[in-house]
């Protein structure tokens, strides 16, 4: 019984997420919610208290793996500059085997509007913005990469490029994986910062 409990919890989260990806943050309501999962409002109640637990479930599965993530990067035996397209490339693994969550990343003013999911979504912002400026950091400490940036500024770029490839995908068809297109304008983009330096020596 809990088990089956459990999953269906799973599955009303998943329809959200998947309600907020096909109509936006404003379209995630028990009525849409109790439509999408082909049962009642009232049912819908047996498992949450309303939508704002499942918003917070939803952010919850969001920024489930990003503590995995960062200690197995962590633990790897390479450069850093390695180490960031390893950090980026899980996450684009993962984004196109559930596209549906990438576009959270879209919605983040919105969840930082939010008093339920604020608190949630800063620190899942800060702690993701912060590896990565950490990686930059020790990359250009140890002569990876030049220094014409700041990492907060190299952080900055990066996760803009990454969301600019989430919201492009919504607007035109695209023959590459989501992995394969940000992959290879991330690459090209350290190369560029690593070229840059060899040109200099």
């Amino acid at each position: 019984m809990a088990e089956n409990f459990v999953s269906r919890k799973y599955r009303i989260v998943s329809s959200a997420i998947e309600l907020i990806s096909e109509l936006g943050l404003s379209a995630l309501t028990t009525h849409n919610l109790a439509l999408k999962e082909n049962t009642s409002e009232a049912l819908m109640y047996k498992y949450f208290s309303g939508i704002d637990e499942v918003l917070v479930e939803v952010v919850d599965y969001y920024t489930s793996f990003d503590e995995g993530i960062r200690n197995t990067v962590s633990a790897k035996d390479l450069p850093n500059v390695d180490k960031l397209r390893e950090y980026f490339e899980d996450y684009a693994s993962y984004y196109d085997n559930y596209y549906a969550l990438s576009t959270l990343m879209l919605q983040y003013e919105e969840l930082l509007h939010n008093s339920n999911t604020r608190d949630k979504i800063t620190i899942c912002i800060t702690e993701r913005r912060k590896f990565v400026e950490e990686l930059f950091r020790q990359a250009i400490e140890n002569g990876e990469i030049i220094d014409s940036l700041t990492p907060n500024e190299l952080a900055n770029n990066v996760t803009g490029m990454l969301m600019t490839h989430i919201l492009d995908r919504r607007i035109t068809y695209h023959k590459k994986t989501f992995k394969q297109e940000f992959m290879e304008n991330l690459n090209k983009w350290l190369d560029v910062l690593k070229v840059s330096e060899q040109k200099g020596d």
